[in-house]
């Protein structure tokens, strides 16, 4: 489409509607009052646009004027993509993206949330050294659809942390009121200018924890093992001698209060220790030669920290017992059920869809692969993994992996007056519902799940930089929790 068609129009249009300034609102306001503009116009309900005008603007423009631009911008197609480059004064500058072609879409909101200034021009890329047109620069490439108060807030949260300057992708999954929206922002790769999408594979780190305790769950449900049976009856005599060691049960190395360390002191002792893949050479041996002499400074049981030293010992436990490695147990569980077909403990190197991992300072960093700690956040997956993976922790549980998962919510220690934990995943109440989330984090990547069985909600979010997402992911768990 040639703008020359309608340039006079537009212009008259922007200069009309400036006349009158209101009160200036927020940059956020500004965004909602866009999102629903572009959502009536790809929806084609462009009286509803017209709507949205206050008295001002409406007596200076038609609604038979603005549909006539409208009915004109529609040749360009829908809009599939918008970014705010300027924001001075209450009025927004925004890049448009439809179709065919690349517009300007000037928009100014007053304090009743209704647009003053409504103007459409070519685009021209913002000079960023002049203060007056890079004050508020979006640049994050994304793919987002708010059709909703809860979706705009987000796309508002989600994308303040892609805008940061260490960040590099991030997906999205939010689930409402039995209705799921995605959320995709920003590069697989620094500067490969590809967005990921819901089959982009991401380390999930220590969400890995969660499949680990429906691993534990499910042979308990089958009385394989107790939960109170002591660790020590499963592990060889040099190390089952340890005083300590038999004081520990499954339930204190799921719940994390058997007294075992975060991490071992000879993780990085070994001569083929590598800092960049620092778990891939400590073997079982390592861990066993570790736990022979180890003595903790309180009583087993007693008292909540985090260790991945035990979640690890609970996968090499738990393998032993079932006479099969750890994934084949966690994917003959877990994945195959579930379809869960893209997550592994590896990522294979034909998959061109992937999230490299970068560190605080945006450089690239490898995968972390793992041996005796595997079970303590080797696993990689997806965004549509994930959601069948937490959607099934809110069915009614009739198979034996929903069983195995209901367990692991049941409570089992009090970590402090706000939060308890069950087998791995934290608990949490607010409006009287109860939520579970878990965290994940690597050298590059990060990751969070939360969700409400009561509810059916959930939010997922997986990140390739080393940036972390726990807070953003109980922002919009209780966002959700709080939305009607």
């Amino acid at each position: 489409m040639d703008l020359k068609t309608f340039g006079t129009l537009i212009s008259f249009i922007c200069l009309l509607a400036t006349a009158s300034i209101a009160q200036t609102p927020d940059q956020k306001t500004n965004r909602a009052v866009y999102n629903r503009i572009e959502y009536f116009f790809n929806a084609q309900q462009l009286d509803s646009i017209y709507a949205l005008a206050n008295e001002d603007f409406q007596a200076q423009i038609s609604n038979t004027q603005l549909r006539g631009i409208l009915d004109q911008l529609s040749s360009l197609g829908k809009i599939n993509n918008a970014s705010i480059y300027k924001f001075e004064k209450g009025i927004a500058g925004y890049k448009v993206e439809f179709d065919s072609e690349t517009l300007s879409i000037i928009l100014g909101v007053d304090s009743n949330r209704r647009y003053h200034t409504l103007a459409f021009q070519p685009y021209k890329q913002p000079n960023d050294n002049n203060p007056e047109t890079a004050l508020t620069k979006d640049s994050v490439i994304s793919n987002v659809e708010t059709k909703s108060a809860l979706d705009i807030f987000v796309d508002s949260v989600a994308r303040k942390y892609a805008k940061q300057n260490a960040a590099q992708s991030l997906a999205v999954a939010v689930i409402h009121k039995n209705k799921i929206n995605t959320f995709f922002y920003g590069e697989t790769a620094k500067g490969n200018h590809v967005l990921p999408d819901a089959n982009t594979q991401y380390e999930i780190g220590s969400l890995t924890k969660t499949f680990t305790a429906s691993l534990l769950a499910d042979m308990i449900n089958k009385g394989v093992v107790n939960l109170e049976d002591s660790i020590a009856t499963y592990l060889p005599d040099s190390v089952a001698q340890n005083p300590f060691i038999q004081k520990i049960t499954f339930r204190m190395l799921a719940n994390h209060t058997s007294g075992l360390p975060r991490m071992a002191e000879n993780y990085n002792t070994s001569p083929a220790y590598t800092p960049s893949d620092p778990y891939a050479k400590y073997t079982r041996t390592d861990l066993y030669s570790f736990l022979k002499n180890y003595q903790g400074t309180g009583e087993p049981g007693t008292e909540y920290l985090y260790s991945n030293v035990a979640y690890g010992l609970l996968g090499e436990l738990l393998a032993e017992i079932g006479k099969k490695p750890y994934l084949q147990l966690i994917s003959e569980l877990i994945l195959t059920p579930l379809e869960m077909n893209s997550t592994s403990d590896h990522i294979d190197k034909k998959d061109t869809n992937i999230a490299v991992p970068h560190d605080a300072k945006g450089q690239e960093v490898p995968f972390w692969n793992f041996q005796a700690l595997t079970a303590a956040g080797s696993l990689k997956s997806n965004l549509n993994d994930m959601l069948r993976y937490t959607i099934a922790q809110l069915t009614y549980p009739e198979t034996a992996i929903q069983q195995a998962m209901n367990l692991t919510k049941q409570f089992t220690f009090n970590v402090s007056p706000t939060s308890d934990i069950g087998l791995a995943w934290h608990m949490n109440m607010i409006e009287g519902l109860i939520y579970y989330q878990h965290s994940g984090a690597t050298a590059g990547s990060n990751s969070f799940v939360g969700f409400v069985p009561d509810e059916k909600s959930v939010v997922i979010i997986l990140s390739n930089a080393n940036l972390g997402v726990e807070e953003m992911g109980i922002e919009l768990l209780e966002k959700v929790l709080t939305t009607k």
